[in-house]
């Protein structure tokens, strides 16, 4: 009884120590066994809320408007009408949220990596673009939407704010939960608070391939949706926020997906739900529950490394033209594909590879 007491208080605790010595008082397991385990649990949950999370607390909430507990069901509705703008004001980000030990176990199960090459000054904003979209962009998520990697550390005086569809935000409990990690919505109206209501140091990280790219992806294959992509240009010259490129090496290794081809009745399907919803559905697979080989919804553990670039200094213009977006925007592909050059060997690829600009 009182291991079990001792394994409840370390998971009450939350740091990762206390949580893995009381498991392993109370099920006996190697060191390794219980790390692989908690790994596994903490990708799994994250995964759980990427894809049913929205759908299952709208259904909860309906749900027990029907019981006698609807006085609770209609509080927290009163509440989401109250709030419902918090996400397009910089959201309501949790440090504490942000630092879970479980958010650890997330990072080292693949494992991801951020690696820095050059500092950012507290006194500028920034946007980043986050290539490749991969499947659920989990290198995104780890690298700045937890400490996991040491965010905070490598960047000081930064504020990472990664940008998601907006439909994320009229989920009820789901909403609260992406915003204590400092996730925002991905429309101007949000980026706009950010940019010029928040001070300096503010990064909006822009996954730019968005839905698009997220078709494409399969191991193997390095490309990016960013040629017609030039609305975060845009953006950024009207509030004068330097552009840094950044590219995830491995971001699209950790799933298999089904390509469907240009003209097939698939990708058709895909598009029109792109158009009218926002996101496009994927057939894809990772590894099972409990074996690496069989097929589930589990990534595959591939190593994911961030590299964040150099950032590019943008001036400030109120109504850019069109010759001025696409002389900045070109920059940036410029900027982009030298960092993919500079680091693919050093993260595995070889010197051969180029990246596909789409």
């Amino acid at each position: 009884m009182k291991t079990i007491i001792a394994a409840y208080s370390g998971v009450l605790r939350g740091t990762g120590s206390n949580i893995l010595s009381a498991l392993q008082d109370l099920f006996w397991l190697s060191k390794s066994k219980v790390e692989k385990q908690l790994q596994i649990i903490s990708v799994l949950q994250w995964v759980l809320t990427f894809l049913i999370m929205g759908i299952a607390c709208t259904l909860i909430l309906m749900y027990i408007l029907c019981t006698d507990c609807w006085a609770i069901a209609v509080l927290y509705l009163a509440w989401l009408v109250f709030d419902w703008n918090t996400p397009k004001k910089g959201g309501r980000r949790s440090q504490w949220v942000r630092s879970w030990a479980i958010w650890r176990y997330f990072r080292d199960y693949f494992p991801i990596r951020l690696v820095k090459t050059h500092n950012l000054l507290t006194t500028r904003n920034y946007i980043f673009g986050y290539h490749p979209h991969g499947i659920m962009g989990l290198g995104a998520f780890c690298n700045f939407s937890t400490e996991a990697t040491g965010v905070s550390q490598k960047f000081p005086g930064i504020r990472p704010y990664l940008a998601t569809l907006a439909g994320n935000f009229r989920m009820p409990i789901l909403r609260d939960y992406l915003m204590s990690g400092g996730i925002c919505p991905v429309n101007r109206d949000s980026i706009d608070y950010i940019l010029s209501k928040n001070g300096s140091g503010n990064a909006i990280i822009i996954v730019v391939g968005g839905a698009a790219e997220s078709l494409n992806c399969t191991p193997g294959k390095n490309s990016v949706t960013l040629r017609h992509r030039k609305g975060f240009v845009r953006l950024a010259l009207r509030h004068g926020a330097d552009l840094v490129p950044v590219y995830s090496f491995g971001e699209n290794e950790v799933y298999q997906q089904v390509i469907f081809e240009e003209g097939s009745w698939g990708r058709w399907v895909q598009k029109k739900f792109q158009k009218h919803i926002g996101f496009a559905p994927c057939i894809f697979h990772g590894r099972g529950l409990f074996s690496s080989n069989s097929w589930g919804l589990l990534p595959y553990s591939k190593p994911i490394t961030t590299v964040v670039g150099e950032p590019i200094t943008i001036p400030k213009i109120d109504n850019p033209s069109q010759k001025e977006v696409d002389f900045y925007h070109s920059i940036y592909v410029d900027s982009l594909i030298k960092l993919f050059d500079k680091y693919k060997s050093k993260f595995g690829l070889p010197e051969t590879e180029v990246l596909e600009v789409n």
